[in-house]
C-alpha cells in the first residue's frame, strides 16, 4: 500500500486514524444509538426521586430531598458511550451522519405519536387517556429533547476527535472524560433549562438538584463501564481493516513529520 509524505502544516497531518464508514459493524452502531435515543425520548418524560428517604441536604440555595432525575437516567449514558465509540473508530464525520439521523428518527417519531393520538379512537378502545399520557408528544420535551441531544452529541464527538488529533492512539481514557465531561454537561444544562418546568420542577434547589445529579450520574456511568468501551473500541479498531490502513498512513506519516 501506497503513503504519501505528510508535510508540516499539512492539514492532514495528523496522528488520528478512523475507519470508513463502509462497513458491516457501522450501521449496526448507528442503529443501536437512534434506538437508545428514542427509547430514551419516551421514558424521560417521567420524573422520578430517588433516596428520598434518607437523602436529605440543605446547602444554601440547594434544597434536596432525594436525588431528582428522570425515567431514562439507565438508559441515556450509553447513547455517549456509542457516541464515543463511533467517534473513535470513524470519526467526526461519521458521528455527524449518525447524530442527523437520530435527530430525524425523533422528529418522525414524534409526528407519529401526535398523529396516532388524534386519530379516531374505536368504541372498544380504553386505553386512549393512557396512551396520549404516555406518548403524548410535549413541545417542550421535544424542544429540550432535540435541543440537548444536537448540542451535547456534537460538543462529546468534536472534544474527542481533536484531542484525538493531537495524541494519536495515545490516552484513549483522557478522550473519553474529557468529552464526556464537556457533552454531558451542555446536554444536561440545555435539557434541564428546558424541561424542568414541565416536569414540575418550580425552584431553584430542585433545578441544581436536578442538573448536577443527572451530570454527576451520566460521567459516572461512562466512567464505570470504561473497560467496556475500551474493549469495543479495541475491538473495532482490529476488526476494521481500514482502520488499519488508516492507522498505518497515520503512522507513516507521523515519522515523516519527524
Amino acid at each position: 500500500m501506497s503513503t504519501r509524505q505528510i508535510e508540516p502544516g499539512d492539514a492532514h497531518a495528523s496522528r488520528a486514524a478512523f475507519a470508513s464508514i463502509g462497513s458491516r459493524y457501522f450501521p449496526l452502531l448507528v442503529a443501536l444509538f437512534v434506538g437508545v435515543m428514542l427509547i430514551s425520548n419516551v421514558t424521560g418524560t417521567k420524573g422520578v426521586v430517588l433516596f428520598d428517604d434518607w437523602l436529605n441536604i440543605d446547602i444554601g440555595p440547594i434544597h434536596m430531598e432525594g436525588l431528582v432525575t428522570d425515567g431514562a437516567f439507565f438508559l441515556f449514558p450509553l447513547a455517549y458511550v456509542l457516541g464515543d465509540v463511533i467517534s473513535e473508530v470513524y470519526g467526526f464525520r461519521a458521528m455527524r451522519r449518525t447524530i442527523l439521523a437520530g435527530f430525524a428518527v425523533l422528529i418522525l417519531a414524534s409526528l407519529c405519536f401526535w398523529l396516532t393520538i388524534h386519530l379516531p379512537a374505536a368504541d372498544f378502545y380504553e386505553g386512549q387517556d393512557s396512551f396520549e399520557t404516555v406518548a403524548g408528544v410535549v413541545p417542550q420535551f421535544l424542544l429540550a429533547g432535540l435541543a440537548g441531544y444536537v448540542v451535547g452529541e456534537f460538543l462529546n464527538s468534536f472534544v474527542l476527535v481533536k484531542m484525538k488529533e493531537r495524541a494519536g492512539e495515545r490516552h484513549l481514557w483522557a478522550r473519553l472524560l474529557g468529552s464526556t465531561v464537556v457533552g454531558e454537561f451542555a446536554d444536561t444544562l440545555v435539557f434541564c433549562s428546558i424541561a424542568a418546568t414541565a416536569l414540575g420542577i418550580s425552584d431553584w434547589g430542585d433545578f441544581v438538584n436536578y442538573t448536577i445529579v443527572g451530570f454527576v450520574w451520566k460521567t459516572l456511568v461512562e466512567i464505570i463501564i470504561m473497560p467496556v468501551t475500551y474493549f469495543v473500541v479495541g475491538w473495532l479498531k482490529r476488526a476494521e481493516p481500514t482502520y488499519q490502513e488508516a492507522l498505518e498512513v497515520a503512522t507513516a506519516g507521523t515519522r515523516d513529520v519527524r
